[in-house]
C-alpha cells in the first residue's frame, strides 16, 4: 500500500516536469520570435542576439524548475535541477540535429550550467507555491 502512495508521490512531479520542459520551449519558441521580428523591424542589432539568447533560456529554465517543483511534495530544488537538466538535454538534441555535430564548446558548457542553476533556483522558489490537492 505504501509503494503506491510513494509512487503516485512520484508521477506527479514527473508529469509536471514535462508539462514544465513544454511551457519552458513554449517562451523559448515565443522569445525568439520575438527577436527575430526586432531584428528584421527595429534597430535591433545581431550582435544582442547572443545575450537575448541567454536570457531567454534563464527564464524560461527559472519557470520550468518553479512549475515542476510547485507540483512536489519536497525537494523542489531537485526537481528544479531535474526541469534544468531536462531544458539542456533537449537544447543539445535540437542543436545535434539541426547542426549535425556536438561541440562542446564553452557556449555548451554555458547552456548546461546555467539551465541547472536556473532550474536548481526555480525550484527552490517554486516549492513554496505549492499546488493545492484537489
Amino acid at each position: 500500500m505504501r509503494d503506491n502512495a510513494s509512487a503516485a508521490g512520484r508521477s506527479a512531479p514527473v508529469s509536471a516536469l514535462l508539462f514544465a520542459t513544454l511551457i519552458a520551449y513554449a517562451i523559448t519558441c515565443i522569445a525568439f520570435v520575438i527577436c527575430a521580428v526586432l531584428l528584421r523591424y527595429t534597430e535591433f542589432q545581431e550582435s544582442h542576439v547572443p545575450m537575448f539568447v541567454t536570457m531567454t533560456s534563464v527564464i524560461a529554465v527559472l519557470v520550468s524548475g518553479f512549475d515542476t517543483a510547485r507540483g512536489a511534495d519536497k525537494d523542489g530544488w531537485v526537481w528544479g535541477l531535474c526541469a534544468g537538466i531536462a531544458y539542456a538535454v533537449i537544447w543539445i538534441c535540437l542543436s545535434v540535429l539541426i547542426t549535425r555535430s556536438f561541440n562542446l564548446s564553452m557556449r555548451t558548457i554555458t547552456v548546461i550550467i546555467m539551465s541547472v542553476a536556473g532550474g536548481g533556483l526555480g525550484g527552490m522558489i517554486g516549492i513554496n507555491f505549492k499546488k493545492k490537492k484537489k
